[in-house]
């Protein structure tokens, strides 16, 4: 078992839930919940069943975040061991235990940065949609959509999700980052996750 947790599918939150937490607007699924909870009593094999459903979505995130595959696999094995730890304070009613995992990723992901002084990049530069969405591998129907209609938004709507999401930045930061007014940078914002919903809500 120590070498599966040594050893992460599309970021389906950001539509849904804040930066700072996981939303209740996900219903969990009770095959995820139940492997939470069984975690929460010690079982190793729930946490390997999780692992083996959440791994390359977490490395995913964390590579994005981090761009270095070697420390984005050290901070994910830091978040599983600590989930394995905290399954007790998981509490349903607030989000799906994959929403609850990434949020800890994105969160631990983005502390190395801020801890190591990095500079973040700026502008449109660095902004290829492929970077928006984790490796396509193990996504599921609705997560594919949901790359597909990041992919599909205009670059001025994708970026201010993108440097908020994966860079951890305020409106006002992202204006400064893009070079417009912070009303600007809300109402893109607005109509991307407008956009997602509308997609999504099609589907």
């Amino acid at each position: 078992m120590r070498a599966l947790v040594r050893t992460p599918s599309m970021v389906a939150a950001l539509a849904s839930f804040p930066p700072d937490g996981y939303t209740s607007a996900v219903v969990p699924p009770i095959e995820d919940v139940v492997l939470v909870q069984a975690m929460a009593a010690g079982d190793r094999e729930a946490l390997a069943e999780l692992y083996r459903r959440y791994a390359a979505v977490m490395l995913g995130v964390g590579c994005r975040i981090l761009r270095d595959r070697s420390e984005a696999e050290e901070v994910a094995h830091e978040v599983w061991v600590e989930a394995f730890h905290a399954a007790r304070a998981y509490e349903a009613g607030r989000g799906s235990p994959r929403t609850w995992l990434l949020v800890r990723m994105r969160s631990r992901s983005l502390d190395r940065v801020k801890s190591a002084g990095r500079s973040r990049r700026s502008g449109l530069d660095d902004l290829e949609p492929h970077r928006l969405v984790a490796p396509a591998t193990g996504l599921s129907g609705d997560e594919r959509r949901l790359a597909e209609a990041l992919v599909a938004l205009p670059p001025d709507q994708r970026v201010v999700l993108e440097l908020a999401y994966f860079d951890g930045l305020s409106s006002t930061e992202i204006a400064a980052r893009l070079g417009v007014p912070v009303g600007t940078v809300k109402s893109r914002t607005a109509a991307a996750l407008a956009k997602l919903r509308g997609t999504l809500g099609a589907a």
